[in-house]
């Protein structure tokens, strides 16, 4: 029987995780160990079924006895554990959230519904390195894969508005606060049915730059306002998560010949869902109504939505799709740029496709690879 180790579990992908796993009963037919970096010795999770006490994340000679490790503790974990293992000798599948071994060229980016035949090649040729993605890549490829899968595109401009979700979860407690901190400040003139709309935008605007104001985690008010930068700056003058845009779908489509992606990723005052204006030129002029069926069938999970305003707003937004695996795609329509330009836009939930599911289902692919 297969010995799997799992490890961050208790963070906020991990929990995703969990709470996924046991919905699906996936905790069958191996056996589980849960690792600690901070908890050693104390009970483990409650996943129907009797298993030890704890052990902890840093040893090397115990991790070194699971056949699968699948990992959501984050990047500086990996680097510290994961190159002992393998000098100790270890040659199990190595199954991660973060992003320290995404763009190694002994690793594949995971993505099932997308790169499904990708996966089983690099699990035949020996490959023992499955990284979750990019969530915004990850989730522009569930909406969208069937224009790649069939060849249509030239390139793509991605312009995002991704949840706080994506920076962490004391990110998203900063989000609450700071709209709670304006509520407050804002409380007396909301009491008044006269007060003016400028008065009451005057208040706001001395809230966010207020001394108290809380910004510790983000640096700066996200709430009522928005960030047009998401992590480190490149050479190019990109930051690194428009840079993973290109990067990333091209490594997980495996494509011989680069497709050009880029765009402007924006951090909005949504909690969890990413949510993509996409403009693309494709390869050849085809009626709406074939692209969209193309959309529609390249997996069980994308939702086309109809171009309409009541369904748009129904429906393809962030309220409408956290907690949901479906990946609706609307307003899908030609540009006046040209009849191959076409444009759309996608939602979905940051931390299951973008983040949780991918990683869940590798690790079902791997166990049946080595029964």
């Amino acid at each position: 029987m297969a010995r799997v180790a799992f490890i961050g579990w208790r963070g906020m992908v991990g929990s995703v995780l969990m709470d996924r796993m046991i919905a699906e009963k996936d905790f069958h037919g191996y056996e589980p160990i849960f690792y600690t970096t901070s908890q050693v010795g104390q009970k483990g999770p409650e996943i129907g079924l009797d298993i030890p006490p704890l052990l902890d994340a840093y040893d090397i000679t115990d991790l070194g006895q699971a056949d699968i490790i699948v990992t959501c503790q984050g990047s500086d974990h990996t680097k510290d554990v994961y190159p002992r293992l393998r000098k100790d000798g270890w040659k199990g599948y190595w199954i991660d959230a973060s992003s320290a071994l995404r763009m190694q060229d002994d690793s594949i980016i995971i993505l099932d519904p997308v790169n499904k035949d990708v996966i089983e090649k690099g699990l035949r040729q020996g490959i023992k390195n499955f990284i979750g993605g990019n969530c915004t890549v990850s989730l522009m490829l569930m909406a969208v894969g069937g224009l790649f899968r069939h060849n249509l595109v030239k390139w793509v401009s991605s312009m995002t508005y991704q949840a706080a979700s994506g920076a962490g979860a004391k990110n998203m407690r900063e989000l609450v606060e700071q709209m709670a901190f304006i509520g407050q400040a804002s409380q007396n003139l909301l009491d008044n049915p006269a007060t003016a709309a400028l008065e009451l935008d005057t208040r706001v605007l001395e809230t966010l730059h207020s001394e108290g104001f809380p910004k510790e985690v983000f640096g700066y008010p996200l709430a009522a306002s928005l960030l047009p930068w998401i992590d480190a700056p490149m050479e190019n003058g990109q930051s690194r998560e428009e840079w993973k845009g290109f990067a990333e779908t091209n490594k997980i489509l495996q494509i011989k010949k680069p497709i050009p992606i880029d765009g402007i990723c924006v951090r909005v005052s949504s909690m969890r869902c990413h949510s993509q204006g996409l403009t693309m030129k494709l390869k050849k002029d085809l009626p709406v109504d074939e692209i969209t069926e193309i959309i529609g069938n390249a997996n069980e999970w994308v939702k086309v939505i109809p171009n309409s305003k009541e369904e748009t707003l129904g429906h393809l937004t962030p309220a409408a799709v956290t907690g949901r695996l479906e990946v609706p795609v609307g307003r899908i329509r030609k540009m006046n740029l040209g009849e191959k330009y076409l444009t759309c836009f996608t939602v979905g939930d940051q931390l299951l496709w973008g983040a949780a599911e991918p990683i869940r289902r590798m690790l079902k692919i791997t166990l049946e690879h080595l029964s």
